[in-house]
């Protein structure tokens, strides 16, 4: 048995492992291949939407803010699950749909590591005989930078390669396109990278994210620099692309809705160099404090430049901004950086510590939040699969009846639009090396505003 590869050069290097014994360091892989059935998920509702605090909601002062549209869970009333399940006597394999930008586009570092954290899900699985004896196979297909390619991909998975379910992308807008996709054909899709919130807000119910969206993360380090620090004029500087455009939206209005709207706001284009000329419009600014929205290589010439012009001012980013290449780079220009991060990687969890020895093993590198969180969302991909069964419908019912997952990386909480609303951390850099706590969007109790 082989993986989907496409014939191309990235894709041929990634051969199964049968004979390594992936899996036995953790609990033995059992599917129940559809016995244990959840049914129709129980109606639920969560208010406020996303856990958002009354001061940061949107029109808080008036009697309902728009977004309470999405605190029930989303219904799905077609005729899908009538559909007859398939047993394991029927299929040669179970296909698994993925979209990721692997090759020939600007993202493809943090593709090929989404790609290689659902991979070794998969083999996991199959060495713990899959289901019901029956291999998953992973179909792979690249997410290419042109707008709409998605569309195509989804629809060669959904009807010509009939998978049961998708994981990707990395983009929001790719995302977007494939949720419209999802909704004709009627296929589940899960995601662990796209933090664009309005993908959920599109109601569509084939459709669950394990990753805290831009939402939760804006939210989170409005309440650090504002409430907890007393900061008042913050500017921004993001990447120019369509991560950087709705990522810093969030936190726009958090600021505003605080007191505070952003002083001065910057942006540079992807793969940029020399933050100079930016950073001299901030300084002038005279803001106190400075958000990047970008990642991990820029973030790192970002801090080092700034530094060596002499500012001071505090500096925060976005979970992109935290990577490797970070310390590698800036080196003691990233003391006193704090991001925000879905997970502790530091944590000691037997489980977390399990996964990082499996995946160093197999692909030569630690894996990142990119593999980390694809290892996690496959997981429970697979796990729905087993409780439904074969039958796209089902799989949708189990993924929507998922309140709570215990994944390697944290706990993950989903509310009624089954994204994931778990408190994100808060990453303090100090002498070189990051302190995780998790750290909640609402104001703690009897605390004022201070500076540190």
């Amino acid at each position: 048995m082989g993986y989907c590869f496409h014939k191309t050069p990235y894709f041929a290097g990634l051969l199964w492992l049968a004979s390594t014994g992936l899996g036995r360091e953790q609990d033995k892989w059992s599917c129940s291949c559809g016995a244990n059935l959840p049914g129709r998920p129980v109606a639920r509702e969560s208010s406020p939407y996303a856990n958002s605090p009354a001061d940061l909601r949107p029109y808080g002062n008036l009697p309902s803010p728009y977004n309470e549209n999405y605190t029930r869970l989303v219904e799905y009333n077609g005729a899908a699950r009538d559909v007859a399940t398939s047993t394991p006597s029927e299929v040669r394999e179970v296909r698994i749909g993925f979209l990721g930008p692997v090759e020939n586009h600007p993202d493809a570092r943090l593709g090929k590591m989404m790609l290689n954290g659902a991979l070794l899900a998969i083999e996991e699985a199959n060495a713990g005989g899959g289901y019901g004896g029956k291999p998953f196979n992973l179909m792979i297909h690249n997410d290419y930078a042109a707008w709409g390619s998605s569309s195509n991909e989804i629809v060669k998975m959904a009807y010509d390669e009939q998978v049961w379910a998708v994981l990707g992308s990395v983009g929001g807008d790719s995302t977007h396109v494939a949720l419209r996709v999802a909704l004709r054909s009627e296929v589940p899709i899960v995601n662990s990278a796209a933090t664009d919130p309005s993908i959920p807000e599109t109601a569509v119910p084939w459709y669950l994210t394990t990753i805290q969206d831009d939402r939760v993360q804006s939210y989170t380090l409005a309440r650090r620099i504002y409430s907890d620090l007393g900061l008042r004029r913050i500017a921004l500087l993001r990447v120019d692309d369509r991560y950087g455009k709705f990522g810093v939206a969030k936190f726009k209005d958090a600021s505003r809705r605080l007191g505070h709207p952003v002083v001065n706001e910057q942006r540079y284009p992807a793969g940029e160099e020399n933050f100079r000329r930016y950073l001299q419009f901030i300084d002038q600014a005279n803001a106190d404090g400075i958000v990047i929205w970008g990642d991990a290589p820029e973030a790192a010439l970002i801090l080092k430049q700034l530094r060596e012009m002499g500012m001071k001012q505090r500096v925060f980013g976005s979970y992109r901004v935290f990577g490797d290449d970070l310390f590698q780079v800036a080196g003691g220009a990233a003391e006193g950086l704090e991001v925000v991060y879905p997970y502790d990687p530091a944590q000691n969890d037997p489980a977390w510590l399990g996964f990082n020895h499996r995946f160093e093993k197999r692909f030569g590198r630690r894996p990142d939040a990119f593999a980390s969180l694809a290892f996690d969302t496959m997981n429970l991909l697979l796990r729905s699969i087993c409780q439904a069964g074969l039958n796209r419908g089902k799989i949708r019912d189990a993924l929507a009846a998922t309140e709570r997952y215990r994944g390697v990386t944290a706990e993950m909480v989903f509310d009624p639009n089954c994204k994931n609303i778990a408190p994100i951390y808060l990453a303090s850099i100090h002498d070189g090396k990051a302190q995780f706590r998790r750290y909640g969007m609402a104001p703690l109790a009897g605390k004022t505003a201070h500076s540190e």
